[in-house]
């Protein structure tokens, strides 16, 4: 039976190729470098709209890290409302919510301004907007927003979801305590403004997670089987970088150089996975953040070893091609050494920064619900390197129970 979906699956990943490289992604216009921010409000006034609903959150909210933006808004006579109710791991309700204010205030574009919550909630917000006969669940899946959303202008102030660049948005369903994915080529943003100014104050584990969180979308966009060579530049592109810089900024956060290296790092994995999608170490992420809260840059860097491990032997020459670009050995070396080298690196990156081996809140009798759910999204959902069945995620969950 395994032998028959798998060959199914593959089927699957093939037709999924095939229409991926067809598909044609929007690119954001692209604004970055220090201060950079501060160019946006001249970015909306080219466009429609003049009514903004600003998406964030009470941490961003109560620092103030958005009111230079909202003060050049301001100045430009450009109207903004703030909606900062966006929860770590947003839910249909901070949707439902932020999409009253919009419709309350008659607003006409949205401004996304924080991590990848604040994006995913502010997408899907234009998404209900323009699209108010689907609720959040009617979305569910892909290519199922049909209307062009606002105007959408994102501002991450940390550098790992890509979420600036992408097609995709990821909500949480509270009543089956449940994440689930959304992918539309109308949620991607008109403009992307990465500033790394409006990085310097992130903790050092919050840096660390979300660094790994675009080390993850990169290292799984290029394992796949539905990799380009737009998307393979990409991926290793940021690869290299998170490489080079971000155990440097997780010791000292405040060299901008580099973290505008990292914020240019996220972006391309961005580009990458959003062409070419993900894998297994999203599907169990987003199974651990929905069931248990884990913070979606940190399921990530946790699972990502153990889900190289076990597709090393199916994606060896490409592993090898990125310990090559990562500056982790040479092309004379062997496959098989180089690929070692490469999951070695990323486990070292993670211990070196404080990540644990091991999810504190996952509970053995959980595990098969997780398995299934993650199998569920990821069979045939991604074009891993190598299949997964039952059987072999639970064993590989139960690696991860903390001990």
């Amino acid at each position: 039976m395994w032998t028959l979906k798998k060959l199914v699956f593959r089927c699957a990943h093939l037709a999924m190729g095939f229409a991926l490289k067809r598909i044609k992604v929007p690119t954001p216009d692209l604004i970055s470098g220090p201060g950079s921010v501060h160019q946006l409000s001249d970015a909306i006034q080219k466009t429609t709209a003049t009514n903004l609903l600003l998406v964030t959150d009470k941490g961003i909210s109560n620092i103030g890290l958005a009111d230079n933006l909202l003060q050049d808004l301001n100045n430009t006579n450009l109207g903004c409302t703030v909606f900062d109710e966006v929860q770590p791991n947003p839910s249909i309700d901070n949707v439902e919510a932020g999409l009253q204010v919009y419709l309350a205030e008659k607003c006409d574009g949205i401004v996304a301004f924080g991590g990848g919550s604040a994006m995913d909630c502010a997408k899907l917000i234009g998404a209900r907007a323009t699209n108010p006969d689907k609720s959040v669940l009617d979305m569910s899946g892909s290519f199922k927003v049909t209307n062009t959303l606002p105007p959408l202008f994102a501002v991450p102030t940390t550098a790992g979801t890509g979420s600036e660049c992408t097609l995709a948005a990821v909500i949480t369903n509270p009543e089956k305590r449940e994440k689930f994915a959304i992918a539309s080529d109308k949620i991607v943003p008109a403009y992307a403004v990465l500033d790394p100014e409006l990085m310097v104050s992130l903790p050092p584990n919050i840096t660390a997670h979300t660094g790994m969180d675009a080390l993850t979308h990169a290292i799984e966009a290029y394992i796949g089987k539905a990799g380009s060579p737009f998307t393979n530049e990409n991926a290793e592109r940021a690869i290299r970088i998170i490489f080079e810089n971000l155990e440097s900024v997780f010791k000292d956060g405040t060299d901008l150089s580099k973290r505008n290296d990292l914020a240019y790092a996220s972006y391309c994995a961005g580009l990458a996975f959003t062409r070419a999608l993900v894998g297994y170490v999203h599907a169990i992420a987003h199974n651990l953040g929905g069931l248990y809260g884990v913070p979606h840059g940190l399921a990530n860097a946790i699972v990502l070893p153990y889900i190289l491990d076990f597709s090393r032997d199916h994606c060896e020459e490409k592993l090898a091609r990125l310990a090559v670009v990562g500056g982790l050995g040479r092309q004379t070396e062997s496959s098989r050494d180089l690929s070692l080298k490469f999951i070695e690196k990323v486990r070292s990156m993670n211990e070196n920064m404080g990540i644990p081996s091991q999810v504190t809140e996952m509970q053995p009798s959980d595990i098969p619900l997780i398995a299934r759910r993650a199998l569920a999204e990821g069979n045939p959902g991604y074009p891993v390197p190598r299949l997964m069945n039952q059987a072999q995620c639970e064993a590989l969950l139960h690696q991860m129970v903390k001990r």
